[in-house]
């Protein structure tokens, strides 16, 4: 067949009847589900948006925030000295590091708020001084870990050694050519590390991180079982009062999801701004995007 003859034959699309198919099937699952949350008494929706905004549940989204903003701060900052312990040359300070993951990471967070809850029962007093002599400073161990201070170690400190995990995947995946060149030019290991590795390190470290923190953000919910007043332990109350158990955890569910997707936001931009120089050109923002199809 000539060339001429095969440019007038006309072109016909791919036709890809499945995909349709599939989006009808979704969208008359959605409307059902839409249909039955909007139809069904029980859910009680005017209890729900009654407490939405209901002071104890803000207040107690507020202490959940805390949490895990103070739980991550935590995590963060012993999983980047963890990570460089991991990759010292000295093998105590390596096996040290990895006896700590091993077991953090090896027993249930749910474990470990409540040890730490309940260790003031065994532990009477706590001094910091010289090992078999004299003590510089003392105190009463239930005067510092209360409630708070228990959910705040068991998460934070858990969380330190999932982050050791993921730091040191970053310090890996920088080219050692990297770190050659800054001892080339007279930088320290210290220096290399805080100048040069940990900076192109966090374009790897930034995805899982903000994973860990959204994570973090639902996990909070196990420390009610220590009767602190974060989310899911004030809705349990309330709905145990009033009779309103599934509307109070629609409402906590909001509040959740709500945060959630905060954190997801600034997750993305996170990324974005670490990905500079990774790539010839950004990818567009959601923003650029509704602009680009508002302007088509």
């Amino acid at each position: 067949m000539s060339s001429d003859r095969a440019s007038d034959l006309p072109v016909v699309p791919v036709r890809h009847p499945g995909r349709w198919v599939a989006a009808v099937v979704l969208l008359v699952l959605a409307a059902m589900l839409g249909h039955w949350l909007a139809a069904t008494d029980g859910l009680h929706w005017h209890v729900v948006w009654h407490y939405l905004f209901d002071p104890t549940i803000v207040a107690s989204a507020r202490r959940t925030l805390v949490l895990t903003a103070l739980a991550m701060l935590i995590g963060v900052t012993l999983g980047v000295v963890l990570a460089v312990m991991r990759l010292s040359a000295n093998p105590i300070v390596s096996g040290c590091a990895w006896v700590y993951v091993w077991f953090f990471r090896g027993t249930p967070v749910l474990v470990q708020v409540l040890f730490w809850y309940n260790l003031p029962a065994v532990m009477h007093s706590l001094s910091v001084g010289v090992p078999f002599g004299p003590s510089w400073f003392h105190t009463d161990p239930k005067t510092l870990i209360t409630q708070f201070g228990a959910a705040m170690l068991g998460l934070g400190l858990n969380e330190g050694a999932y982050m050791a995990e993921i730091v040191r995947a970053g310090i890996l995946s920088v080219d050692e050519g990297q770190t050659e060149a800054a001892q080339a030019l007279g930088m320290t290991r210290m220096l290399t590390m805080r100048r040069v590795v940990l900076p192109q390190a966090m374009r790897v470290v930034i995805p899982p991180t903000g994973n860990e923190t959204i994570s973090m953000l639902k996990t909070t919910s196990i420390v009610s079982v220590i009767g602190y007043a974060e989310l899911t332990f004030t809705a349990q109350i309330i709905g145990s009062r009033t009779f309103q158990v599934i509307p109070l955890f629609i409402v906590i569910s909001i509040w959740y999801l709500a945060m959630t997707s905060v954190l997801t936001v600034g997750q993305y931009y996170l990324e974005r701004y670490f990905a500079r120089g990774a790539a010839r050109a950004l990818a567009p923002t959601p923003i650029q995007r509704v602009r680009g199809w508002v302007g088509r």
